[in-house]
């Protein structure tokens, strides 16, 4: 696949509004598995990858009532929190409102939300039983997607914008039991779901596997292919 969109710049319109964090407890569980990611380079900030901006972003579908608030949709990690190796309750932020037709999203919280969030909101749309969505950037598996038989966005259409979340949103309405697919027009860009934090990333792992399996297998690689 080819394509390629600088990662971290927030293309829709955002309101938001300082508040205070979400309680530490309610993340804990995607937090831990955020942290296996970030170890596996799978999120993290790299001066040699995507213009040295940081990348990938955790959410976790939780009632309002759990979050003492009037309304809420969703937890999503902060922008630009790629670069740490361990985030707090501080480092996460409440969407309370989102319109992928007006490309406009509404949260509160101590950070603003990812760039991504747009695309968290589809996935959860789109599958009512969804819990936990996971972006990550991962080389391997996005050059394998398609041998691996995984979901392929598009490569004509790019991160952050409506046509990304519609079509991802598109891709999770199908029911595919890969419950992963693969961002053609985002360099690298995977999104995994499930009902729940470890089995989202566990699910993600275990393709992230796969990947390195074909990739050492190719000997040689072919130009573009896995490798």
């Amino acid at each position: 696949m080819s394509g390629a969109e600088t990662e971290g710049v927030t293309k829709f319109y955002l309101d938001f509004r300082q508040a205070p964090p979400v309680e530490a407890r309610l993340i804990a569980p995607l937090n831990v598995w955020r942290t296996v990611l970030r170890r596996l380079d799978l999120i993290s900030q790299d001066a040699r990858r995507y213009g040295g901006v940081g990348f990938g972003n955790v959410s976790l579908r939780t009632p309002a009532a759990a979050l003492r608030a009037s309304t809420s949709l969703f937890v999503v990690s902060g922008t630009q929190t790629g670069a740490l190796e361990r985030l707090t309750a501080w480092h996460y932020c409440r969407v309370l409102d989102y319109d992928l037709s007006s490309n406009s999203l509404t949260a509160e919280g101590p950070v603003p939300p990812s760039s991504e969030s747009l695309t968290h909101a589809a996935v959860y749309r789109a599958a009512p039983w969804v819990q936990c969505v996971i972006h990550v950037h991962s080389p391997e598996i996005w050059r394998c997607a398609e041998a691996l038989g995984l979901p392929v966005v598009d490569a004509r259409i790019t991160y952050g914008t409506p046509a990304m979340a519609n079509a991802v949103g598109a891709l999770v309405r199908r029911g595919t039991r890969n419950a992963l697919l693969a961002m053609g027009g985002h360099e690298d860009g995977i999104v995994a779901y499930g009902a729940a934090p470890d089995e989202t990333a566990l699910n993600l792992i275990r393709w992230f596997a796969r990947a390195l399996e074909m990739s050492a297998a190719e000997s040689p690689p072919k130009d573009g292919d896995c490798r």
